[in-house]
């Protein structure tokens, strides 16, 4: 029995204790914090880039996006991009909904007016995500905003088996299409003698793995299929052993995080990790995780908002059991149309990274001139060009442009005509698109501009001690070009 004169905190701390198996508020009040600041992230990156992506005068304007959805699709286009940028398509909205957002996130990690702060970011970042074309297609975008939506339900009772089932589908889809997709590098174990040159961004620590011995990698492409295909599993049994899935599915996003930098896609699934976590295992953290501004704040539970989102998250639960189901049997069936009615809202999605490793390294190098003759290359801020620049840190921050380069690379212009605009915009001098990669090398825009495309690999250790270079790489040829402002 407590006494009177008991600590407070003392006392919430030991409730917490003699309750928490099965309680999971602690794990709630943790994950919003850390969503909070994974939002603060997305945002924070976003907002210098995003006018120079799809701004008025960007290299993938929105506002001319939307016109033509609305020519084509008529009323419905509202429904398949939805976006506040319908009421406000004005570069200052873009920069607004980012500089809102970063308040927002804020707030979630003091816990204060978290739901409504929860409910801007969401629909601030699915107004910028509907918009942004290929520059906001990333998986872990999708991921953000499914994960985003479900915390607008905390207190949910449900809340936690919706989560447990995102995370399931997230890790247990990433390793059944490596397998579905009959790729033989990962079928052979050998994906990971690739995947550390060939990923867009490698950072510092993948030019030393990737030339580690043979064995070493591909005991570890064999560690990360068994992680993703069984530890998700483990967070449907006993709380023993879904400690064990989570901490098998924490040590491989960290290995990922370590390795390469992909964006807050490794700080977001750790966090959604946690939910594999009762209030037993964060006990000692009750008091932290109790605090919020004001500190005499308190959460309103009223029966009927546990009712309503627990009703809510059945439905999401049963759509992403669907989803789950279509990722396992593809083809025509009824019960998946389901779906289509929320995909434009990125509520229940689809995941999978990685599903067929590249085994080379295109690289599309823009190159201007003013004469045709001498032609100068431009950089990017963290993509692979100068064969001697070290190689970045730079996540959870995401250079969207970069990324895109690596994806354009992999096919032909067709695939990918917005370099169009990159290159077009550049012809201009742009300066919102100048902002987006190194300084150029002219003064002044040039007269044409091309991009040739090259094959870049890493440098073995005794080359790098003798010339200093990361990077070696050949001309295949040309991807796209000259083109110039009068045609000629």
């Amino acid at each position: 029995m407590l006494s009177p004169d008991t600590d407070t905190a003392d006392r919430s701390r030991l409730l917490v204790l003699l309750r928490a198996h099965g309680s999971f508020e602690l794990t709630e009040s943790l994950f919003v914090r850390l969503l909070g600041l994974i939002y603060l992230s997305a945002f924070g990156s976003l907002w210098p880039q995003i006018v120079g992506l799809v701004g008025a005068r960007g290299i993938a304007p929105a506002a001319h996006l939307l016109p033509a959805m609305r020519a084509s699709f008529g009323n419905r286009a509202f429904i398949y991009a939805p976006s506040l940028f319908w009421l406000f398509p004005t570069d200052t909205a873009l920069a607004l909904f980012c500089a809102v957002g970063c308040l927002a996130s804020v707030l979630m990690v003091l816990r204060f007016f978290s739901r409504s702060a929860t409910v801007v970011c969401f629909v601030l970042y699915l107004s910028l995500s509907s918009i942004g074309q290929p520059f906001t297609s990333f998986q872990w975008d999708s991921l953000l905003l499914e994960a985003g939506f479900l915390a607008i339900f905390a207190g949910a009772p449900w809340l936690v088996w919706a989560y447990r089932l995102l995370v399931f589908r997230l890790m247990f889809e990433s390793g059944w299409v490596k397998l579905a997709s009959h790729d033989p590098n990962w079928r052979n174990f050998h994906a990971l003698r690739f995947h550390f040159v060939t990923q867009p961004l490698p950072n510092p620590i993948a030019y030393y793995v990737f030339h580690a011995p043979a064995a070493i990698l591909d005991a570890f492409t064999v560690l990360t299929l068994v992680i993703e295909l069984f530890a998700p599993f483990l967070l449907f049994g006993p709380r023993i052993a879904g400690y064990v899935g989570v901490a098998m599915l924490m040590l491989l996003q960290t290995a990922i995080l370590l390795t390469g930098n992909y964006a807050f896609f490794n700080l977001l699934s750790l966090a959604l990790c946690l939910w594999g976590l009762d209030d037993k295992a964060l006990a000692s953290f009750a008091r932290l995780l109790h605090w919020r501004y004001p500190a005499s704040a308190r959460r309103i539970r009223p029966e009927t908002v546990r009712m309503v989102g627990n009703l809510v998250l059945a439905v999401l639960i049963a759509l992403a059991s669907i989803q789950l189901l279509e990722s396992l049997s593809p083809g025509p069936s009824p019960i998946y149309r389901a779906l289509g009615l929320v995909q434009p809202f990125e509520i229940v999605n689809s995941y999978g990274l990685f599903a067929v490793m590249t085994t080379s390294r295109p690289e599309i190098i823009l190159e201007g001139s003013n004469d045709q003759l001498d032609w100068r290359e431009y950089q990017f801020p963290y993509k692979p060009g100068n064969t001697h620049r070290s190689l970045p840190w730079v996540a959870p921050y995401q250079p969207r442009l970069d990324w895109q380069m690596w994806f354009a690379a992999l096919g032909d212009y067709q695939s990918s005509t917005w370099v169009g605009g990159l290159m077009y915009r550049l012809l201009t001098g742009e300066p919102s698109v100048y902002r987006l990669i190194s300084p150029p090398p002219f003064d002044h825009p040039p007269h044409y501009m091309r991009a040739l495309l090259y094959d870049y690999g890493f440098t073995t250790s005794a080359e790098r001690a003798r010339t200093g270079a990361i990077w070696n790489r050949q001309l295949r040829g040309t991807w796209f070009g000259p083109v110039s402002l009068n045609g000629r």
